[in-house]
């Protein structure tokens, strides 16, 4: 087999975390294939770090330019999601919880704190547990200075809270089934109950669905704003239980397929965050996904 197709997941893992979606991803392996076509092997003595050097570098570029497109993104950016589970192994095994965290909606939304620079170091060596000195030689840069990008990519993301808890399914699919019931029948009171005081909501459509384009914050506003949009637009909606980014998430299906992809975060007060994906073109990935396995997955938790 040759090196590129051998080292592809792992080749994808990198740029899906460092940009956050999976058609940067798949461009930039697109990118890195040809200047592997190009190479003269005979001077490449490990692939597995010039194949590396090559896609995290890509991902730096890609990022770099894509800070600046987000400027004028319409509305909520968020990541692109990618099913995992049974069926799905794009990102790799994802058996340990180290392994689910490092592709959660969660921390790649949390990575968008970081500088690319940060972002590579912090993705090479915590997901992939590549040494400082390894990461150094990857990224151009000094040991030195790839620990100083490490502590400040750490201190971002420690200055947000602490990480979320691994989620337990079977109570995350209870209140979450509780949340779409009272949704779906206007119960305000109801669903105000569910919901943290302080739960946020995002939506990210690009522009290019009906949606919230700003934050919202609290239990009254983001009640009103879900059962709301559900009375309007919820008719012929279907949701599903699957597994997105190593964790629980909801596929809303309509007649003409995957509308929505939904990670509901919970605590001990309920439900903190609502993260729903509904740009078009960030559910392609997800769509092609499902294609490979003709329906939609059939979950037991």
């Amino acid at each position: 087999m040759d090196d590129f197709e051998r080292l592809r997941g792992r080749l994808f893992g990198i740029a899906y975390r460092m940009t956050g979606t999976a058609t940067d991803a798949e461009e930039i392996l697109q990118d890195a294939w040809l200047r592997w076509q190009d190479a003269d092997r005979a001077t490449v003595r490990d692939p597995n770090a010039y194949l590396a050097k090559i896609v995290t570098n890509l991902s730096i570029k890609q990022l770099t330019s894509a800070r600046a497109r987000r400027e004028l993104y319409v509305g909520q950016w968020l990541p692109e999601p990618v099913l995992t589970g049974s069926g799905f192994d794009e990102l790799g095994p994802l058996e340990v919880v180290s392994e689910r965290e490092s592709v959660s909606f969660a921390l790649l939304l949390l990575l968008e704190r970081l500088t690319p620079a940060e972002r590579a170091v912090y993705v090479l060596h915590e997901a992939f547990a590549y040494g400082y000195r390894e990461v150094a030689e990857l990224i151009g840069t000094s040991e030195a200075n790839a620990r100083q990008l490490a502590s400040r990519a750490g201190k971002k993301l420690s200055a947000e809270g602490p990480r979320q808890q691994p989620v337990d399914n079977a109570g995350w699919r209870k209140l979450v089934e509780r949340f779409i019931a009272a949704a779906r029948l206007g119960e305000i009171e109801e669903l105000e109950k569910l919901l943290a005081e302080d739960v946020v909501s995002r939506a990210d459509s690009g522009g290019k669905v009906s949606a919230a384009r700003n934050v919202l914050v609290g239990r009254d506003r983001v009640a009103r704003y879900v059962s709301g949009a559900l009375q309007r637009f919820g008719g012929g909606i279907e949701a599903h239980l699957a597994e997105a980014n190593g964790g629980p998430a909801l596929l809303a299906v309509g007649p003409g397929g995957i509308v929505a992809i939904c990670f509901i975060g919970v605590g001990p007060d309920g439900v903190t965050d609502l993260q729903f994906v509904m740009n078009p073109d960030k559910l392609t990935f997800a769509v092609a996904q499902l294609s490979h396995i003709e329906g939609l997955p059939d979950l037991t938790w």
